[in-house]
């Protein structure tokens, strides 16, 4: 017999399921004034193992709109396991009220659903499409409805020429190829990133109500790196809207350090220097790098076609996708009066900026709060080489503790302490890919980061005590009593 709590799940899907059929207008209508340039199908299949559900990317040199590739940036290339249809409704289509017309909107409505509702932040500068594989294929396949948003933004242009547009970013020194990120462009502030979580939240309520005459019952946040970020600030600015959320990897923003405009310049002044003693750890331009707060480097044993094993690290991976690009992106949103390659990316000092220019306030418009008003995990690898730990999911526990203790209540501060959890994944990094193109001594974190999806819900609906604050051990998982309370004592295990 099945125990009360899953027959009542089961009972929910049978009932909902025999209701009428879903009806593209129905949602459509709904959200009219919210939408515009929607369209609605019918899909045979959610998940990705249908063509459909994520559409081709634009072409060279327009990359504005790349979902194909987005869903590859944050999962293992296995994606996650699919082992059932799920026909549904998909709708796609922008946000009616953005003046700059680039904020997109996805929902997915699976036939059989489950009465609840996940809404997906996007990494990077990536479309709504970018958690297909590590969120959308786990969470429609259990019923959940489904839905994610661009933060408002459109991705990049590739190989712009610098000298006639002074938003270019270089891919990295070495590199004579410039990206013009939108995110840059007039209207693009940071502070939007969170408003359309928000606003991607309040549609899909609407939408899932029209869909099945019913509003969901639990709204859950999920997301990777800036959409971690987003989560985070879901949770802290909207508790009325999201009953709990996990953030991977999160970017931690704050106007003191650390932040990314602190971390990056000396990754990428002493990454030369580094590079040319043939990846000697010993030099002082590696332990620089190391005094920045970036876990140590480790040298590939494996290798794709044209990168052989042995030849590259993973700072290098680093340094040519990540570093530079990242800063110039920040630094050009939050201090357009700096000089980016004049002065120099490697020089940018953000404490003397303070005084010098807005920047403090610029960030301190979008940055976390820590108040922690719902359910909230993290899940975090100690071998991120692009957000260290230590200076982002780290730094943020510590920002919910300093909110706790600054409350002055110790009730209240165990209350509020017990919504928030910090799970380390031994090795885990920031790129699930890396691990099987170049470095077979990492980690993957989609499938922590997928199950404190599942604890966060069994705290919400059941009331289950979220697992302690934990370091996952390589090849270990979760655990209601962790081998290794609190943080990880090393950032690399051989």
């Amino acid at each position: 017999m099945l125990p009360r709590s899953c027959l009542a799940s089961v009972l929910l899907v049978v009932s909902l399921s025999a209701q009428a059929k879903l009806d593209c207008g129905d949602v459509l209508r709904a959200l009219k004034k919210e939408l515009a340039d929607a369209t609605c199908f019918a899909s045979e299949d959610l998940t990705t193992r249908n063509p459909q559900t994520t559409p081709p990317d634009t072409l060279l040199p327009d990359l504005s709109f790349t979902p194909r590739t987005d869903r590859t940036v944050i999962s293992p290339k296995e994606g996650t396991p699919i082992t059932k249809v799920v026909p549904g409704l998909q709708v796609q289509a922008r946000i009616a009220s953005d003046k700059t017309g680039q904020a997109r909107f996805l929902l997915r409505l699976p036939e059989e659903w489950n009465g609840r509702l996940v809404v997906a932040g996007a990494s990077g500068t990536r479309s709504e499409f970018n958690g297909d594989f590590a969120w959308s294929d786990y969470v429609v396949q259990k019923g959940y409805a489904y839905a994610s948003q661009n933060k408002g933004v459109l991705n990049l242009i590739f190989n712009v020429d610098p000298k006639k547009d002074p938003l270019a970013c270089r891919l990295n020194p070495d590199s004579p190829f410039f990206v013009h990120f939108f995110a840059n462009d007039p209207g693009q502030v940071f502070t939007r990133w969170t408003q359309f979580m928000v606003k991607a939240g309040e549609f899909a309520r609407d939408g899932v109500k029209a869909a099945y005459g019913r509003p969901p019952r639990y709204v859950y946040a999920v997301g990777t790196s800036n959409g971690g970020y987003q989560v985070r600030r879901a949770i802290e600015t909207a508790p009325e809207l999201f009953d709990g959320g996990v953030d991977w990897e999160g970017t931690f923003v704050d106007e003191h350090a650390p932040n990314l405009l602190t971390d990056l310049p000396p990754a990428v002044l002493n990454f030369p220097d580094y590079r040319a003693s043939h990846f000697d750890t010993a030099t002082i331009a590696a332990k620089n790098i190391v005094g920045a707060g970036y876990p140590p480097d480790i040298k590939s044993d494996l290798g794709t076609a044209t990168i052989p094993a042995g030849t590259t690290t993973l700072w290098d991976r680093n340094w040519a996708q990540f570093w530079e690009v990242t800063l110039c992106q920040w630094q050009k949103r939050l201090d357009p009066g700096y000089d980016t390659y004049v002065s120099g990316t490697g020089s940018y000092n953000y404490i003397h900026r303070l005084s010098v220019s807005n920047v403090g306030a610029e960030v301190a418009a979008f940055a976390n709060s820590g108040v922690v008003r719902r359910p909230l995990v993290t899940v975090a690898g100690t071998m991120d080489a692009l957000l260290p730990i230590d200076h982002h999911a780290r730094a943020y526990a510590r920002k919910v503790a300093d909110e706790c203790k600054r409350k002055g209540d110790d009730d209240g501060r165990e209350r509020k302490g017990s919504m928030y959890r910090l799970y380390e994944v031994q090795n885990g990094n920031h790129i699930e890919t890396y691990k099987q193109d170049f470095f077979s001594q990492l980690e993957f974190i989609q499938p922590h980061a997928q199950r404190a999806f599942d604890l966060v819900v069994e705290q919400v609906e059941r009331g289950a005590t979220l697992p302690p604050n934990q370091c996952i051990p390589r090849g270990g998982s979760i655990k209601d009593r962790p081998d290794q309370p609190g943080h990880c004592a090393s950032f690399f295990v051989p």
